[in-house]
């Protein structure tokens, strides 16, 4: 879960400029229409070069992940549990950066740069549900890792399709219902002004708007946080303490390097991820700023999505061979077309 602030020493100009929005009316939660999202507008001459750098990110962020499920379902090679589960990774790193990038990409250009009251609560439901899940998702794949590596004989028979989908629906579900279901139950009513100082819309926007007292849903945030968070983040590092023992023991250094070689883009990854929360909720109040948290937000929203396509196809044979095959056979079926 991340934390913002909302709010600032610019606030009170935004109230000045969107003082008449339906949105900001200081009553309940029934009559909001829209929030006001301040981005980058106090440095204008920032917003242009910043539209123009994250469509390309968001641009190679959909086409590098849509690369993968594609590569995945066209070589039967990657057909394995391995990349079954890189492709629900793919998925879910598209389909996050999509809730985020396309509205934060408009409001970069926009003058009213606003939001609706529904697609912010959309937001903040998918960002709390899609994090949960990569969590989950990242414990799972650091699990098939340490099947692989410590039981390489029964690999396959552990790592059934069987088993593999159920672990998947596992994830997905239990994402869902250790995140949006708890907050379902919430009632989130809102008082104006509706200004925020972020890109987007998170759960902590909404708690700093309630009107009633937080104290209970901060704790259920807390205990979430631990179980989607810490749990998955406990399972990852004790699969890589056990494949670390196990690769110690392997004889020939050829064997090491090639065990360690399957793990470093899993580790890649989650190093990306969970070192881009540290920074953001570890560092100390001295380090503290609105932009800088405005920056890593973008990062682990837009940025890390499209990072993780290339992590894991870069220097890797199989990939590399898979683009190969399919490419050979595309032109082939094309030659034959002509």
């Amino acid at each position: 879960m991340c934390v913002c602030v909302w709010g600032g020493p610019s606030i009170s100009s935004h109230l000045d400029r969107y003082g008449s929005a339906a949105g900001m009316r200081s009553e309940n939660s029934s009559t909001i229409t829209e929030l006001v999202l301040v981005g980058f507008s106090d440095q204008p001459q920032t917003e242009v070069p910043l539209f123009f750098f994250f469509s390309l990110v968001y641009l190679a962020n959909c086409l590098g992940n849509a690369a993968v499920v594609t590569l995945v379902a066209l070589d039967v090679s990657l057909q394995t549990p391995m990349y079954f589960f890189l492709c629900h990774l793919a998925f879910l790193n598209g389909f996050f950066s999509t809730v985020v990038a396309p509205k934060m990409l408009f409001n970069f250009l926009a003058n009213r740069k606003v939001i609706s009251y529904p697609f912010c609560l959309a937001q903040t439901y998918l960002t709390l549900f899609l994090e949960s899940t990569e969590c989950f998702l990242l414990a799972v794949m650091a699990i098939d890792r340490y099947v692989a590596i410590c039981y390489p004989l029964r690999y396959l028979l552990i790592m059934s399709w069987a088993m593999c989908t159920a672990l998947a629906v596992a994830v997905w579900v239990t994402g869902f219902c250790a995140s949006v279901i708890p907050l379902c139950l919430t009632t989130l009513t809102l008082c104006g002004p509706y200004v925020v100082d972020y890109l987007f819309c998170e759960l902590p926007i909404l708690l700093h708007l309630l009107c009633a007292d937080t104290s209970l849903l901060e704790a259920m945030m807390a205990v979430g946080g631990a179980g989607t968070v810490l749990f998955p983040f406990l399972l990852i590092v004790l699969s890589y303490l056990r494949i670390l023992v196990t690769v110690v023991r392997i004889d020939s250094a050829e064997g090491r390097k090639k065990a360690f070689s399957t793990c470093a883009s899993h580790l890649a990854v989650v190093t990306i991820y969970y070192g881009t929360g540290l920074i953001r909720y570890m560092r100390p109040k001295s380090l503290y700023s609105a932009e800088g948290d405005k920056l890593i937000s973008v990062f682990y929203a837009v940025i890390g999505p499209a990072l993780n396509p290339f992590i894991y196809s870069l220097r890797n044979k199989e990939v590399q061979g898979a683009v190969r095959r399919v490419v050979e056979r595309y032109k082939k079926s094309a030659g034959i077309a002509f």
